[in-house]
């Protein structure tokens, strides 16, 4: 099974913020001619996440990045002595990944859906792990 491999650079400039990739992958996807397949997304760190969620309204997004900090509080008395254990919980809920099926050399993402990077312990600049499986 042939695959295609992309390494995405994100930056962002909150601790908790959900940046939307969905043109980027679904530039790759374009160019890697692959009619029919999977797309898999992966965030290899472990106070971040990959979500899909509606891009139609960015405050959607923001109401997200809202409920993830009121869910986790950052400062709860965590023993974690880094400082950060609410950011490895909220990955945790949002997951490291997510498959995207490939239909007619596209994304087959819902009219209201797109892809995020979840940002919990920002700013930074991380990497976003694409492959297209054909």
């Amino acid at each position: 099974m042939p695959s295609h491999k992309l390494t995405l650079s994100v930056s962002t400039d909150r601790r908790t913020q959900l940046v939307e990739i969905t043109a980027q992958v679904a530039a790759f996807v374009a160019k890697s001619s692959v009619a029919s397949g999977l797309c898999h997304i992966y965030s290899p760190h472990t106070t971040a996440g990959i979500v899909i969620n509606e891009n139609a309204d960015p405050d959607v997004a923001r109401d997200l990045e809202s409920i993830f900090d009121r869910l986790v509080p950052r400062d709860a008395g965590y023993a974690h002595a880094e400082g950060n254990s609410d950011s490895h919980a909220k990955s945790i809920l949002a997951g490291a990944s997510q498959a995207v099926p490939i239909e007619n050399a596209r994304l087959a993402l819902g009219k209201w859906q797109g892809i995020f990077f979840a940002e919990f312990d920002g700013p930074r600049r991380r990497q976003v792990h694409v492959t297209i499986l054909s």
